[in-house]
């Protein structure tokens, strides 16, 4: 079994190209890695999702044995019992790396970036882990992406949206209507579940996509980070 208290993630990184006065987490999918997730950036986009004062930051998740593959190691942020929106979420694995990913939000505080000048977000599983992360434990940073994610229908999110004392960063939410792995449908009851709990929420619908990044979806994330970011 893998040590996850010893694991400290590894980081791929697109530096500002002036001072550095905000930060963006993206977490990419299941198997992939951060360098992984930020060279699909840059094919669909045919650039880096770059800014001029915002670095953003693709962490890698550690390997670890994934259920839904028999048990196979697989770079993934948490395990499922399987990939179904009716079983229980693995809290566990999902707590454990919610530590690890608040390091790099302390990170970023430490290089003197404040939480309300973060963004956080992810692909698929990434998407996920992202929600658990921002809604659970940093409910005070500037926003939240989901790009073809999907949360269990008892996931541990709601609750903490139902219950947080103070508003909560607002949603971006995008899907591919063709999406085979992460049907759309369910990622639009996760988005209707998450207003009806409480959250400032959008649902973005992607003609024919499937379970894949777009440019249009990149370039609609790159303006509302640079409007949630602004300065």
């Amino acid at each position: 079994m893998i040590n996850m208290a010893a694991v400290k993630l590894q980081k791929s990184v697109v530096s500002q190209a002036g001072k550095h006065t905000a930060s963006v987490i993206f977490l990419h999918g299941s198997g992939d890695t951060g360098p992984g997730l930020r060279s699909w950036v840059l094919d669909v986009l045919g650039q880096n999702l770059a800014f001029e004062n915002i670095r953003v930051i693709y962490p890698t998740a550690p390997l670890r044995p994934y259920t839904p593959m028999r048990g196979a190691p697989s770079h993934v942020w948490f395990d499922r019992h399987k990939i179904s929106q009716h079983c229980p979420e693995h809290l566990e694995s999902i707590d454990s790396m919610c530590d690890h990913l608040s390091a790099i939000v302390q990170d970023e505080l430490r290089a003197g970036i404040p939480k309300h000048r973060m963004v956080i977000g992810g692909f698929s599983m990434g998407g996920a882990m992202a929600l658990h992360l921002v809604c659970r434990h940093h409910q005070d940073i500037a926003g939240c992406f989901c790009l073809s994610s999907f949360l269990n229908k008892d996931s541990a999110v709601y609750q903490a949206v139902e219950t947080a004392q103070r508003p909560l960063p607002e949603l971006l939410q995008c899907h591919g209507t063709s999406d085979e792995l992460v049907f759309h449908d369910w990622g639009e009851k996760t988005n209707t579940l998450l207003k009806k709990a409480g959250l400032n929420a959008s649902f973005h619908s992607f003609p024919d996509l499937n379970h894949q990044l777009c440019r249009q979806e990149l370039e609609l994330l790159r303006s509302w980070i640079l409007k949630k970011l602004s300065i």
